[in-house]
């Protein structure tokens, strides 16, 4: 394994989980007023944003393309790889998250309602893989 995917995979990792944490706390206090901003995450979502570091030979091939397009093709793949880990940890009673109550999700492992913060997430991916 190349020491750049390794770098690669862990600042996804630790970004991703920076993200969630700001993200949880948010929603800590816009939906249960709590002033703490008290967030929620697992470790296991380490792993899963470390994911990301995959985005890397597919924003080399997207490079030329509008933006429109390469945050469209980020959230498609981050879409598969959170209901393909989210399915894989729920067969062993270990997936932290379960979307069933939301209008738009599928099987309670994805919500389509997030495709835009998806979107934008895989666009900051690409900026932090192509850093120099």
């Amino acid at each position: 394994m190349k020491k750049c995917f390794i770098s690669n995979f862990l600042l996804c990792g630790l970004s991703g989980w920076c993200m969630e944490c700001f993200w949880t706390g948010l929603h800590s206090v816009l939906t249960h007023k709590d002033k703490t901003l008290l967030c929620r995450t697992s470790v296991w979502m380490f792993p899963i944003y470390g994911m990301a570091a995959f985005l890397n030979p597919v924003c080399k091939k997207l490079k030329d393309k509008s933006a429109l397009i390469r945050g469209g093709v980020y959230a498609f793949f981050i879409f598969i790889a959170e209901f393909s880990t989210g399915n894989l940890l729920k067969k062993f009673g270990a997936c932290p998250w379960d979307y069933s109550n939301a209008k738009l999700n599928y099987k309670g492992l994805i919500r389509l309602d997030y495709a835009p913060a998806w979107f934008l997430v895989g666009l900051y991916y690409e900026k932090l893989l192509n850093r120099s």
